[in-house]
């Protein structure tokens, strides 16, 4: 018997690396998914192999075996070994299993492949093994597996691949779920450049340790941005959520997280009629995200590509980790 779970992508909208230090990030689950598939095996070795990747290798204990990709797969299969783990350490199970991956997300483009994933994963393996597996549960997983790829994460990930739909979230403290009834008619653009959300991260904190009368204010002023942009959204007022998401990409480049290729997405999109756009994940890379009326959405994604980036339109789901029925 196989059992597949899904676990949706996220985009911060407001407030990444600004979370890292306790001010709230807004972000929401959109329509694209990763999905595992989990069975059984005769012996204890855990399985993980992922198609899209063109990866595989067998996990025992301490010990990883190569069986497609190399000795430098275990580091990209190694979170999914984390949140299978975990839950067969929850379920009191000895048995191995075999984990399938496939996925519809970027990976490394702060779109939180990994994290869907892992959660996915971790849904999957709860339900083959007949175990009550808490939505907590699965955020624990997931988020131990985001701990091993990113060293400190948010937290943000995680909650969003477990929970879905649009959450305010304050690290340490957990999430609130929002209720929001009109569509966010976005373009997502990717420059193709993968990057570290770790090193991203620590590029930060070492900016803040030198100016930190700069960058203590900067960080609030963060949080209050994500705070007004969460009444906007109640609104459904999307001028001044592209205004709100204008201003947090030009901060985001005051901490040194944007570089020329985003800029260049970002400012295609504007220029294309977008409300707002910014840089939205960790920044160094990856991927922007533009906000407009939903008939200038094709003209955004043709002027985007224009750029070089690839681009598509994303929606928001209310759908977080889900077992997909045969």
């Amino acid at each position: 018997m196989s059992v597949t779970a899904s676990s949706p992508a996220k985009i911060i909208l407001f407030g990444e690396h600004f979370v890292v230090y306790g001010e709230p990030a807004l972000a929401t689950a959109i329509d694209k998914r990763a999905y595992v598939s989990a069975d059984l095996r005769s012996d204890e070795r855990i399985y993980v192999s992922s198609a899209d990747l063109g990866i595989s290798g067998y996990f025992l204990n301490e010990s990883f075996q190569a069986d497609c990709g190399g000795p430098e797969a275990r580091a990209k299969l190694e979170p999914v070994r984390i949140a299978a783990q975990r839950i067969l350490n929850l379920a009191k199970k000895k048995g191995g299993v075999n984990v399938k991956v496939r996925s519809s997300i970027p990976v490394a483009a702060g779109l939180g492949s990994s994290a869907a994933v892992a959660a996915a994963a971790a849904s999957s393996i709860g339900q083959l093994l007949g175990v009550e597996v808490s939505r907590d549960d699965i955020f624990q997983a997931a988020l131990e597996a985001e701990r091993f790829v990113h060293g400190t994460p948010s937290g943000i990930d995680p909650a969003i691949a477990t929970y879905g739909g649009v959450l305010l979230y304050y690290k340490g403290k957990g999430h609130t779920c929002l209720k929001v009834e009109g569509d966010l008619p976005l373009v997502v653009g990717d420059t193709g450049i993968k990057r570290s959300t770790g090193e991203m991260v620590a590029q930060v904190r070492k900016m803040k340790k030198r100016y930190p009368s700069i960058l203590n204010p900067l960080i609030k002023a963060g949080g209050r941005i994500a705070l007004c942009a969460v009444e906007a959204l109640k609104r459904g007022d999307l001028n001044t959520l592209g205004e709100l998401m204008n201003i947090n990409h030009a901060m985001l480049s005051a901490v040194g997280v944007s570089n020329e290729p985003l800029d260049r997405l970002v400012h295609a999109a504007r220029r294309a009629g977008a409300l707002g756009a910014k840089l939205t994940g960790a920044g160094g890379g990856g991927c922007i995200i533009a906000l407009s009326h939903p008939e200038k959405l094709g003209q955004i994604v043709e002027e985007i590509e224009r750029e070089g980036g690839k681009a598509f339109v994303a929606r928001k789901t209310n759908l977080g980790v889900n077992i997909e029925r045969p």
